[in-house]
């Protein structure tokens, strides 16, 4: 009988609970428990069954946890959380802060290396499965230029921001990507594209009583660095409408590496996800990752890794006999 990969969630939030629906479709893999900085007996998790602890029990459960999977957010959680953990587990987490990855790796590197732990940072679909299809691209096809579109799906961050707006009740928004420029990108053309030309933003907002619908489309639409350099619209609703069409947190989008082959003739590769869950599907792929990782610790590779460093065979459980027979 094969040895069950035990697993820890760190966090549950969307991603978390994604993580443990995720467990439940691998069969060589046990649930230990999810660790909360939440009230434990406040958590109502998918399974009854699933142990719910304090986060800091995790200081005394080393020897219980093969990898452990860090469900908090890139923006404050992740950057103390993952440096903290992979001093004591093998890991693997979603940071999703493209600018401040190498930052990021350092950080994880030097204490897991201290450790002899393995840790696997920015795993998910972007950076994740995105990244591994542009560094494909660009080395099938060194004569040519990466194009990456996101949605039609919801932003968490960009949602957050339109809540902030004063006389925002409720909101969100999807980055939408431009059908034009797709269409030139898959034709070959290679064109040079602006960030307005690429994505389209659209909010939908529930207003507070009494706030100036003018002045709040204002505000969002000339938000810097958010809406102001996008085409954006926004669209007023109820909250009831928000409730009913809007709970949903697809996603997905594109990799199209565009370029040239010896003789001038033009090639076009694409890599394209369609999401009905967003946190569902990276939880997927960190599910997936915690494998690889349980393998490479095995193997004493130690230290930080990204989703460059890890075989294709590592994610799966399937026996490199069976790959070789069944995927190759």
């Amino acid at each position: 009988m094969t040895t069950q990969i035990r697993i820890g969630i760190a966090g549950y939030g969307n991603l978390g609970r994604g993580v443990e629906a995720a467990l439940a479709q691998n069969p060589d893999m046990t649930l230990v428990g999810v660790y909360t900085r939440r009230a434990p007996e406040d958590v109502a998790t998918l399974s009854p069954e699933t142990p719910v602890f304090p986060y800091e029990e995790l200081s005394s459960n080393n020897g219980e946890i093969d990898v452990l999977i860090l469900c908090g957010g890139s923006k404050s959680d992740l950057p103390v959380q993952s440096p903290e953990l992979a001093a004591r587990f093998n890991i693997v987490d979603s940071f999703d802060t493209h600018a401040r990855i190498p930052e990021h790796f350092a950080a994880v590197d030097a204490p897991a290396r201290e450790a002899g732990t393995t840790a696997l940072i920015s795993s998910g679909w972007d950076p994740g499965m995105f990244s591994i299809n542009r560094i494909v691209g660009e080395a099938l096809l060194p004569a040519g230029d990466t194009y990456t579109f996101w949605g039609r799906g919801l932003s968490q961050g960009h949602s957050d921001a339109v809540r902030r707006v004063p006389g925002v009740a409720a909101g969100v928004q999807y980055t939408v990507p431009s059908e034009t420029a797709i269409a030139a990108v898959r034709s070959g053309d290679r064109p040079e594209l602006p960030t307005r030309d690429k994505h389209v933003r659209e909010c939908f907002v529930v207003l507070e009583e009494g706030a100036d619908p003018d002045t709040v489309r204002e505000a969002i639409v000339t938000m810097p660095d958010y809406f102001e350099p996008y085409n954006t619209t926004v669209t007023f609703i109820t909250a009831e409408e928000l409730a009913r069409d809007h709970r949903a947190m697809p996603h997905g989008g594109f990799v199209i590496r565009s370029g040239e082959t010896g003789e001038g003739n033009s090639q076009v590769v694409e890599y394209s996800l369609t999401l009905g869950s967003n946190p569902e599907f990276t939880a997927s792929v960190l599910v997936a990752y915690a494998r690889a990782v349980h393998r490479l610790s095995a193997s004493g590779q130690v230290g930080a890794h990204t989703v460059f460093d890890v075989a294709p065979g590592l994610l799966s459980p399937k026996s490199p006999e069976q790959l070789r027979k069944d995927d190759l």
